[in-house]
């Protein structure tokens, strides 16, 4: 595999929104073909898997207007603050949609969510030795809480019941250190 990479002759910024922006960078990829891409710049995001003990975690149902209703997901936010670390991050959605704070987080690793338009990383964790307390939900969103054995979850995944990116890969990091197989 060549290691080469692709020259970057101009970016325009075509948008800049709260969320994210987006740019259009013509390159000349390491053949030598010039193209134009469309790169969506995402600050980054963090997503963890609360553990209230070894058998139950805590997971959330979230509406989501692009997908038009209600998806079953961990915790998890994007890095809103300048400097803000992954793990910082975290706790702070932990908090806000959950009410749970943690003692412990564990990092499961980061996944790349669609490399073909975006850099945008989201970093995963397990949160252990949690206490409840009460949930800030941020204006305009609608979360419920909820708790499910391990194993419900699981099931929860193989049924194509958590469909969403981020929790996907977090369910499987996280069995994965159990030696369960996610996806049996």
């Amino acid at each position: 595999m060549n290691d080469a990479r692709a020259r970057v002759l101009g970016t325009r910024r075509v948008y800049e929104g709260k969320l994210l922006r987006i740019d259009l960078e013509e390159v000349e990829l390491p053949g030598g073909d010039r193209t134009e891409v469309e790169i969506i710049r995402h600050p980054g995001a963090a997503a963890v898997l609360p553990f209230l003990d070894e058998q139950r975690v805590v997971l959330i149902r979230q509406y989501r207007h692009a997908v038009g209703g209600f998806i079953v997901e961990v915790p998890a936010g994007k890095l809103d603050r300048p400097g803000e670390a992954p793990e910082e991050c975290v706790q702070r959605e932990l908090r806000e949609e959950t009410g749970y704070r943690c003692r412990r987080l564990v990092p499961l690793g980061r996944i790349l969510t669609t490399p073909g338009f975006t850099d945008e990383v989201i970093w995963l964790y397990e949160a252990h030795d949690l206490e409840i307390g009460a949930s800030a939900c941020e204006p305009g969103e609608e979360i419920e809480v909820f708790e499910a054995t391990w194993e419900q979850a699981l099931v929860l995944l193989r049924r194509g019941e958590i469909i969403d990116a981020k929790s996907v890969a977090c369910l499987a990091h996280a069995a994965l250190r159990r030696g369960v197989a996610a996806f049996p």
